[in-house]
C-alpha cells in the first residue's frame, strides 16, 4: 500500500470532481511510533475528503502548511470555512482566505469528526503506524479510497456496489 497508493493517487488526479466551496476542518490525533501526531483533515459539504496533513505539532505554522497545501493543489477558494474554536485557526484564514467566512459553533463540526471516527476505526486493527511518512501515506490512501467509493471521482461510473472499488483500480492501471 505504501509504494503503491501515491503512483494511484496521482494518475486519479485528473478524474477527481471539484470539491466543495464550504470546507469543515478539524484536527485529530494518531500514535506514531508511541509518539502522538495530529492529522489536518478537511472535507466538503458533500462528504469528499479535501487534503490530509500529518504534522508533530498542532499550531498556527502546522495549520498554515495545510491549508497552502490544500490551497494549491485543488485551486479551489472555500466561501466558507467551519472549525472547531481552535485560536490558530482566525489568523491562518485571514491570512490565507480572507474571503472566506470562517464559522464556529457547536456541533456545527459534527461531520469531519464522525469522518474521523471512520479513519481511527480503519487504523485500530493496524499494528501501528511507525514513521510520520508512512503515517501520511497510509492516511491520504485511506482518505483515497474513501472518496473513491463515494463516487468523488469519475472512475467506474458504470459499476455500483463493491465492484466498483475493483474496477476503478482496473482503469487507474492501465494509466500507471
Amino acid at each position: 500500500m505504501q509504494r503503491f497508493t501515491p503512483l494511484l493517487a496521482d494518475a486519479a488526479r485528473f478524474a477527481r470532481h471539484s470539491p466543495g466551496d464550504r470546507w469543515f476542518v478539524d484536527e485529530t490525533y494518531v500514535k506514531v511510533n508511541g509518539i502522538w501526531r495530529y492529522v489536518y483533515r478537511a472535507v466538503d459539504q458533500h462528504g469528499q475528503i479535501i487534503d490530509v496533513l500529518v504534522s508533530a505539532r498542532r499550531d498556527a505554522d502546522a495549520a498554515r502548511r495545510f491549508f497552502r497545501r490544500a490551497l494549491t493543489t485543488l485551486k479551489v477558494t472555500p466561501v466558507e470555512v467551519v472549525t472547531d474554536a481552535a485560536p490558530v485557526y482566525p489568523r491562518v484564514l485571514d491570512e490565507l482566505v480572507p474571503a472566506a467566512w470562517h464559522h464556529v459553533e457547536q456541533y456545527e463540526n459534527n461531520r469531519i469528526d464522525a469522518d474521523h471516527s471512520r479513519l481511527k476505526h480503519r487504523l485500530r486493527p493496524m499494528r501501528g503506524l511507525r514513521t510520520d511518512r508512512t503515517a501520511a501515506v497510509i492516511i491520504t490512501g485511506l482518505a483515497f479510497i474513501q472518496n473513491l467509493r463515494r463516487g468523488h471521482y469519475d472512475l467506474a461510473t458504470e459499476t455500483n456496489g463493491p465492484v466498483r472499488l475493483a474496477a476503478a483500480f482496473t482503469e487507474l492501471a492501465t494509466a500507471i
